[in-house]
C-alpha cells in the first residue's frame, strides 16, 4: 500500500539534451519545510515500516530521474552497519551554484526547502519523480544526520545537516573526474516507531524499478550482518560480493517483458509469446507488455511514471477497454464465438492474463482513497488506441495463439456463469434465518463498522476461547475448520461453492459486483473495519495464515489497500517463577525474560512454549492478544502489488521448482522452532 505522498511522487524523465541547462536557475521554490517534522506522515504516509523505507525511495527517485533524463546509468543502494542508508548515482550531481532567489547554495535549497527542485523546470525534467519536489528535503528533515556529497565540475562538494539544517557551508574536499550524488542519512529514531530497515523490501522496489527503466543498473548491499557464503543473487544476474555481505544485482535489458516473465515464473504459460508495445499516442508515452498462462486470475499492475497505482484509473480502464474490443472483434469475425449462447464479458478476456501498464503522464491527477488513481481522461484513449492497433496487429499475424487465446476465453466464460450461480448463493444466504449471518458467527453488539472487529480464528477449539475472552461489544468471533481453498489453484465457481469461504464472505457483508465487472468489491454493507486473521503460532497456523492472505489479496484486495486486515500476534512463551511471569514474542524477549526473573537464589525459571492458542485460557488470550490496550496487531499493506502477485502464486500455485528455489535461497533467514 502506497502513503499519500507516494502517489505524488513521478519518476521517469524525458531526455534534456542541454545539459547546460541544469543549473541554479533551474531550481524554483515554492514553499518552506516547517511542518514537515511536526506531522511527518502527511509528507511520507506514516511513521511505521512504510514510512520508513518511503525514505530511501525518495532519494533513489531523485537518481531515477537523472537515469530518465539520460545523464545516469548506476544507481548504488548501501544499508550501513549503523541502518543508515547512502544512495549513490553517476548522474550529472546537484547545483551547487547560488541560487539567486535564496542567496544560497543550490544544493541547501534542494535540502531545506519544500517545494523546491529541478522538476519544476520543464527544461530540467520533462516528466519526472517527486511531483512537489518535497523528496529530499522530507529525508533531510526526518533525518538525525543527512551527508550530501557532489561530484560536479571537477570537484568534490560535501555539506552536512542536523536535523534538517546545515552544519556548516559546503565544503570543497578534492577533485575528481566522475560526476554525481553520494547521499548518506540515518532516520531519526525519536519519530520513527520502527528503527530496522528490511532487505527484502528495499531490493523489491529496486527490481521493480530496474524492470520499470531498461538499461538502468541497480543495487543493494547489506552491511549489518555477515552471512555464511556471501552469495545472495538479485533477479538472475547478480553474484553478490564475496565479502559475506548481502548483495543484489538489478537490470533489464527488456523491461517490461522481462517483468511479466518475472511475474508469470511460477505459472505455465498458455503462448509463448509476449505481447508488447512501446510508442506514444497523443504525445503519452505508453508501454505495455501482455502474456496468457493457463491460471484463472487476472494479473494486471499499471504504473504513472514508475509509481503503481494500485486503485488503477483511466490508463487501466483505456488497456481494458481496447483489449475487451479487440479480442472480441477478433472472435467474432473468426466465428469462434458462433455456438456460444450467452454473451462474453470483460472478466472473461482477462483470465489468465499478466501484464504491466506504464504511462509517462505530464501533469498526472490522482483521486482514490489512497490517492493512488490515475484520474486524466486523455489517457485512456492514449492507451486504448496504443492497445488496439497494437493487439490486431498481433492477433492477424498470430492466428494460432489468437485461437488459443480466444478458447480460454470461452472456458472462462462458461465458468463464470457457474460462478454466478454460486455467487448469488453466496448473497441470499440464509434468508430465512433472518440476519442471514453464518451460525458460527458470534457477533458483537455495536452495529458502526469503524467500531467494530471481526476475528478470523483457526479451529473451533481456539474459536471457543476467543469468544470467552472477547469484548462482546465491538469483537466478532468466526472460528475457520481446517484449511480454507487454496484460491491460487481453484477456479471461480468453486471457490464461491466453498463453506469457509461463503462463511467469511457472508460474516463481512460484502459482495462482488455485477456480471459485467464481477470482481469489483461492494463494500457499502461492510460490517467491520477491522478484520483480524488469528492463528496458532506454528507451521499449520503459519500455512493457513497464507491462505488466507492469498484469498484476501486475489478477491478483496480493496480491503487491504483500505488498511482493514490485520494478522494477530500471540506470545511465542511465557516465562514463570513463583508468581513473576512474563509474556514473551520473541527469542530475544525469552531470553531477557530468563535472565531477569532467574536472578537470585533459585535461578530456575519455567519456560512454556505456546505453539496453539487452545494452550492459552480466556483471560491469557485476551490480555495477550485481543485487548486494544495490550495487544501487538500487524496490519498488511501492499508495498508492491507485483511482487506480492508474484509471491503468492509461486508459494500457492502449481509449480514446484519456484517454490523450492524460493525455500533454499531463504531457508538461511529461517529460524528453526525446536
Amino acid at each position: 500500500m502506497m502513503s499519500d505522498l507516494k502517489n505524488d511522487e513521478l519518476n521517469g524523465a524525458v531526455k534534456n539534451d542541454n545539459n547546460n541547462d541544469y543549473s541554479a536557475d533551474s531550481i524554483q521554490v515554492l514553499e518552506g519545510l516547517e511542518a514537515v517534522r511536526k506531522r511527518p506522515a502527511m509528507y511520507i504516509g506514516d511513521i511505521s515500516e512504510k514510512g520508513l523505507h518511503h525514505l530511501v525511495y525518495e532519494v533513489v527517485d531523485n537518481s531515477i530521474d537523472e537515469a530518465m533524463a539520460g545523464f545516469c546509468n548506476n544507481i548504488d543502494v548501501l544499508i550501513n552497519e549503523d541502518n543508515s542508508i547512502t544512495v549513490t548515482d553517476d548522474g550529472r550531481g546537484i547545483p551547487v551554484d547560488l541560487h539567486e532567489k535564496e542567496g544560497k547554495s543550490a544544493l541547501e535549497v534542494v535540502m531545506t526547502v519544500l517545494h523546491a527542485g529541478g522538476k519544476f523546470d520543464k527544461d530540467s525534467y520533462k516528466v519526472s519523480g517527486g511531483l512537489h519536489g518535497v523528496g529530499v528535503s522530507c529525508v533531510n528533515a526526518l533525518s538525525a544526520h543527512l551527508r550530501a556529497e557532489v561530484h560536479r565540475d571537477g570537484k568534490i562538494y560535501v555539506q552536512e545537516y542536523q536535523i534538517g539544517k546545515p552544519k556548516g557551508d559546503i565544503q570543497i574536499i578534492g577533485d575528481t573526474d566522475k560526476t554525481g550524488t553520494i547521499i548518506t542519512f540515518k532516520p531519526d529514531s525519536s519519530i520513527f516507531e520502527v528503527k530496522e530497515y528490511r532487505y527484502e523490501v528495499l531490493a523489491s522496489r529496486l527490481r521493480e524499478l530496474a524492470f520499470l527503466n531498461k538499461g538502468i543498473h541497480l543495487s543493494i548491499e547489506d552491511r549489518r550482518e555477515v552471512e555464511e557464503n556471501g552469495n545472495e543473487n538479485g533477479n538472475g544476474n547478480g553474484n553478490g560480493n564475496g565479502n559475506g555481505f548481502r548483495k543484489d544485482f538489478f537490470y533489464s535489458e527488456e523491461g517490461l517483458k522481462e517483468f511479466v516473465s518475472f511475474l508469470d515464473t511460477s505459472r505455465e504459460k498458455l503462448i509463448d509469446d509476449i505481447i508488447h508495445l512501446d510508442t506514444e499516442k497523443n504525445g503519452i508515452p505508453v508501454e505495455i507488455a501482455l502474456c496468457y498462462n493457463t491460471s484463472f486470475s487476472e494479473n494486471v499492475h499499471s504504473y504513472v511514471n514508475n509509481i503503481n497505482t494500485i486503485e488503477g484509473g483511466t490508463h487501466l480502464s483505456g488497456f481494458r477497454r481496447g483489449l475487451t474490443r479487440t479480442l472480441k472483434s477478433y472472435a467474432e469475425k473468426s466465428g469462434l464465438l458462433a455456438k456460444l449462447k450467452f454473451d462474453i464479458s470483460g472478466d472473461d478476456f482477462r483470465e489468465g492474463l499478466t501484464a504491466i501498464i506504464s504511462v509517462k503522464v505530464q501533469e498526472p491527477q490522482f483521486e482514490g482513497q489512497t490517492k493512488t488513481k490515475l484520474g486524466n481522461s486523455e489517457v485512456m484513449g492514449s492507451v486504448d488506441q496504443a492497445v488496439s492497433q497494437s493487439l490486431s496487429n498481433y492477433l492477424e499475424e498470430n492466428p494460432k495463439d489468437a485461437r488459443i487465446i480466444v478458447q480460454k476465453v470461452i472456458i472462462a466464460a462458461t465458468a463464470r456463469h457457474a460462478a454466478r450461480k454460486a455467487r448469488e448463493l453466496v448473497q441470499r444466504k440464509n434468508i430465512l434465518s433472518g440476519s442471514g449471518l453464518p451460525g458460527k458467527l458470534s457477533d458483537c453488539s455495536d452495529k458502526n463498522p469503524e467500531n467494530c472487529e471481526l476475528f478470523l480464528v483457526e479451529g473451533d477449539s481456539a474459536g471457543g476461547t476467543a469468544k470467552a475472552g472477547r469484548d462482546r461489544k465491538f469483537q466478532a468471533i468466526m472460528p475457520l475448520r481446517g484449511k480454507i481453498l487454496n484460491v491460487e489453484k481453484a477456479m471461480q465457481h468453486k471457490i464461491f461453492e466453498n463453506e469457509e469461504i461463503k462463511n467469511i464472505f457472508t460474516a463481512l457483508g460484502v459482495s462482488l459486483g455485477t456480471e459485467e465487472d464481477s470482481k469489483e468489491l461492494n463494500l457499502e454493507k461492510l460490517r467491520y473495519h477491522k478484520i483480524v486473521i488469528m492463528c496458532d503460532a506454528d507451521v499449520d497456523g503459519s500455512h493457513i495464515e497464507t491462505l488466507i492472505m492469498t484469498f484476501f489479496f486475489r478477491y478483496m484486495t480493496e480491503l487491504i489497500n483500505r488498511g482493514y486486515l490485520y494478522i494477530a500476534t500471540p506470545p511465542l512463551y511465557l516465562i514463570k517463577k513463583g508468581k513473576a511471569q512474563q509474556y514473551c514474542w520473541s527469542e530475544e524477549e525469552r531470553n531477557a525474560a530468563v535472565e531477569e526473573l532467574g536472578k537470585g537464589k533459585d535461578g530456575s525459571v519455567g519456560i512454556q512454549r505456546y505453539k496453539g492458542l487452545g494452550e492459552m485460557n480466556a483471560e491469557q488470550l485476551w490480555d495477550t492478544t485481543m485487548d486494544p490496550e495490550q495487544r501487538t496487531l500487524r496490519q498488511v499493506t501492499i508495498d508492491s502489488a507485483a511482487e506480492a502477485d508474484h509471491i503468492f502464486s509461486m508459494l500457492m500455485g502449481d509449480e514446484v521448482p519456484p517454490r523450492r528455489e524460493f525455500i533454499e535461497k531463504h531457508a538461511k533467514y529461517a529460524r528453526i522452532d525446536v
